[in-house]
């Protein structure tokens, strides 16, 4: 089984997430590979990845933003189909905020849209990833008994 994790980081929490998600998967025998959002497109949700996750943090106090790397990727996955693919997302967040991790809800929207299945809940971190290392690696657990 093979699987890319594909993030968004401005302050380096989900990339230090996605490095904890990449190891947990790995321990849990999934080939992964990792990408900044930059990195990629699109059109490498379709590929030869069995199971894709995306990592995003949200931003904004009106209405949920997403971190703005990750922002043009969201635009442009409208159209693509994805049935069959499966997916999760997850992000770090501040339960202060109205809208906490809200990222993971708009990506997980969308997906469904294009026909994507989400294998398990997103997971929603509150403040510092090093300091939830625990409960990302049981939820990654749980995704590999999924897929």
């Amino acid at each position: 089984m093979k699987a890319i994790i594909i993030y968004g980081s401005t302050t380096g929490n989900t990339e230090t997430m996605s490095e904890t998600v990449k190891e947990a998967l790995e321990d849990n025998g999934i080939e992964t590979v990792i990408q900044n959002v930059t990195d990629v497109s699109v059109n490498d949700l379709k590929g030869e990845y069995d199971f894709i996750l995306l990592g995003c943090p949200a931003y904004g106090d009106e209405e949920v933003e997403l971190q703005e790397d990750f922002d043009e990727f969201y635009e442009n996955m409208d159209g693509l189909d994805l049935k069959g693919k499966k997916f999760a997302v997850f992000a770090p967040g501040d339960s202060s905020y109205e809208h906490f991790c809200g990222s993971v809800d708009l990506l997980e929207e969308k997906l469904k849209e294009l026909g994507g299945d989400i294998v398990e809940d997103g997971l929603k971190v509150d403040g510092d990833p090093d300091d939830s290392e625990t409960e990302i690696v049981q939820w990654i657990a749980g995704l590999a008994k999924s897929v």
